[in-house]
Parts: C-alpha cells; sequence; structure tokens
C-alpha cells in the first residue's frame, strides 16, 4: 500500500472524529494547512512547478496590466498616495512587469505604494527577490482587511479560483453538501450529507432552482469579494479581476486538480497538488455591486488585452527580435489571446469593479 502522506493523516483523522468532511473546508486544509499545505511549502508555478499563469507566459500581460492601472489612476483624479493592491501575487512577475511598463508616467509611478496580500512564506520570499530593485515602497499582508485604508487599485489574477469552494448536490429531498469520507476500502471518497441544506433553495439564482436531480452547484463565501467592495466604495477606489470561469451562476462541476501540468484526481495527494474551481463572475458582482460598487464585464481575456493594445505590443516587441524571439512573442500572443485548446483567450475572463465617481475602466467601454 502507497504511504498516506501527512495531511491525508489529518484528514482522516478529523474525519474519524468528526464525520464526513464538506469539500470547502477539505480544499482549505489541502492549500493553506500550514504545516503541509500546497501553497504554504511550494513555489507551484512556472515550468518546474505545477501549472503556468498568464505573467509568466510573457511580459506583454503585466505592461497591459501597469498601463490599465495607470489609466484608472488618471480616472480617479490622481490621489498623490496610491494604494496597489494585488491578491495572490505569484512569484511578483506580473506587478514586475507592470511598474516597469508605468516608467513612462513618473507622477503614477511616484504616488504608488505597494500592497501584496500573500499567505504563503514559499511565494513571500520569492516577492521580495523579484522586487528587490523595484523603487517603490511595499508591504505585504495576510488579508486584503490589513491593508490601510484609502485610495487603492486592486488587481487579482488567478485569485479567486483558489479560494475555497462548497459544493451541495441535488436530490428529491433538496440539496445536500458534498462531503469526503473513508469509504469500506479505506480510500477517500465522495458522499453527501444525510440531510438536505435548510432553505437552500432560497439562496439559489433562478436559473440554478429547477436543475435536475444529481445536478452540482458551487458557490464560495462572499467575504473576500464583500470587503473589496467596501474598500473600493469607501474610498473611491477601482479593482481588476482576470480568472478562468463562467458568466453566469449555473449548476455543474468545476473543482480540479493539477500536478505537474497535469490533471489529477482531487482526492489524491492532499497537499501535494492544486486544487481550484472555477470562479462564478455573476455571484462575484452580486456581493461587490451590495456595497455600492459598479461592476464592468466579464469578457473574454482575448477581448481585454487586445482592447488595451496587446497587437500593438507585440509587434513593437518583433521590431526588437529577430529569428525564434520573434517566433516566441506570436507564441505568446497566441496563448493570451487564443481560443483553441491550450490558450486561455476565451477560457479566461476579465471583469472590473469601480466607485461610481470611476467611470467606466479602460477596456470595459461598450
Amino acid at each position: 500500500m502507497a504511504e498516506i502522506m501527512p495531511l491525508e493523516v489529518e484528514i482522516r483523522r478529523r474525519i474519524a472524529a468528526a464525520g464526513p468532511m464538506p469539500v470547502g473546508e477539505y480544499m482549505v486544509l489541502c492549500l493553506t494547512d500550514r504545516t503541509h499545505g500546497y501553497y504554504m511549502t511550494r513555489d507551484p508555478l512556472g515550468q518546474r512547478g505545477d501549472f503556468i499563469t498568464a505573467p509568466e507566459v510573457s511580459q506583454m500581460f503585466g505592461e497591459l496590466i501597469g498601463l490599465w492601472m495607470a489609466a484608472v489612476w488618471k480616472q480617479m483624479g490622481e490621489p498623490a498616495n496610491l494604494r496597489i493592491i494585488e491578491l495572490g501575487p505569484g512569484r511578483g512577475t506580473m506587478m514586475s512587469d507592470a511598474l516597469r511598463a508605468t516608467k513612462v508616467m513618473p507622477a503614477f509611478r511616484a504616488a504608488v505604494v505597494l500592497h501584496l496580500v500573500e499567505i504563503s512564506p514559499v511565494l513571500q520570499s520569492q516577492q521580495e527577490r523579484t522586487f528587490e530593485q523595484l523603487p517603490v515602497p511595499m508591504f505585504w499582508h495576510p488579508t486584503l482587511r490589513d491593508v490601510p485604508a484609502g485610495p487603492a487599485i486592486i488587481v487579482a489574477n488567478e485569485f479567486f479560483d483558489a479560494l475555497p469552494v462548497n459544493q451541495a448536490v441535488k436530490t428529491d429531498r433538496g440539496w445536500h453538501e458534498r462531503c469526503i469520507e473513508v469509504d469500506s476500502e479505506g480510500k477517500l471518497t465522495f458522499s453527501l450529507a444525510p440531510d438536505p441544506i435548510p432553505q437552500f433553495d432560497r439562496l439559489l439564482p433562478p436559473a440554478v432552482r429547477d436543475a435536475a436531480n444529481s445536478s452540482i452547484f458551487e458557490w464560495r463565501s462572499d467575504s473576500v469579494a464583500m470587503e473589496m467592495g467596501r474598500r473600493i466604495a469607501r474610498d473611491d477606489g477601482a479593482a481588476l479581476v482576470i480568472d478562468y470561469g463562467h458568466a453566469k451562476s449555473a449548476v455543474g462541476e468545476t473543482l480540479q486538480a493539477v500536478g505537474e501540468h497535469t490533471y489529477a484526481d482531487p482526492l489524491t495527494a492532499p497537499g501535494m497538488i492544486d486544487l481550484t474551481a472555477h470562479v462564478d463572475f455573476q455571484a462575484l458582482a452580486r456581493a461587490l455591486e451590495a456595497m455600492g460598487v459598479n461592476s464592468f464585464g466579464p469578457i473574454e481575456q482575448t477581448e481585454f488585452l487586445r482592447r488595451l493594445g496587446i497587437e500593438t505590443r507585440a509587434a513593437a516587441l518583433k521590431v526588437k527580435a529577430a529569428g525564434a524571439h520573434a517566433a516566441g512573442v506570436d507564441a505568446a500572443l497566441a496563448r493570451l489571446t487564443g481560443r483553441g485548446r491550450g490558450e486561455m483567450g476565451s477560457l479566461f475572463k476579465a471583469a472590473a469593479y469601480a466607485h461610481p465617481s470611476v467611470g467606466v475602466p479602460p477596456g470595459f467601454e461598450k
């Protein structure tokens, strides 16, 4: 029998003590357990990691985000002390590219104070190395709530997909929370809580209430989204979210595991593989709008990047490149904006949120 990893031992202990474990609790442990959680113990990014994010594909991605932030700062009235807040900064690649691109706007760079929301000590160390030569003040925080109040632009690239997702399954008796237990063969398996979730139908979007039996509905806590909305509404700020997900709330399981760039069983090797689920952009917008914030999008990543000028930027890079380097620019452009298998253009969406005084953020004009 294969060796059971330490985190799975703890998960089995909790199931034995308290009964089947809700999917959301399982995901929290797998990703953020202080000793054995996936994000707490490794750098998961890049060719040697388990997945590649858009900033790792090409500098163009971060550069366009930087120019987007500078344009939004102008729409905010050019506040002198601007908090640039990044949720889940990864290796710091996107923000490094973004702030390098804004050298052409020295007044913006002079206004920036960088605030990085990160829980992983491994990734924070990598970010510190990435930003070592960056001439802007910077601070790290465990949560968005810990960032000081004041005018802010918040960016979150592939952040919300890693927040814990809850699941419920429709039966004749109602919606039952999906859990994880140990089966008769001693393996982790999915199961259902014996009793339906009380009044769950009342909380569901209308399009989901009449779903067929065996349908799975996923939802996340609104706490991060609502904190983002409170901050934007209070401080006349704005936010940009780029992630993979669906524009409208719907049924369907999207929980997935990735290890070494291939899909895996979410119940194997807890803490050793990445767990994510698609973002429900409609639910995200509802949470922010409830705080008095305007929402824009989501639109496909390909449309957003093209509106920001990625094709013009790619052409400029190719002028300075030659041979394989020029081909690399073309390949990166295709990866970021293409709609085919393995490309990010249609799977990933962009959405913006802003105080009414800010107006329409760049890239979201009708």
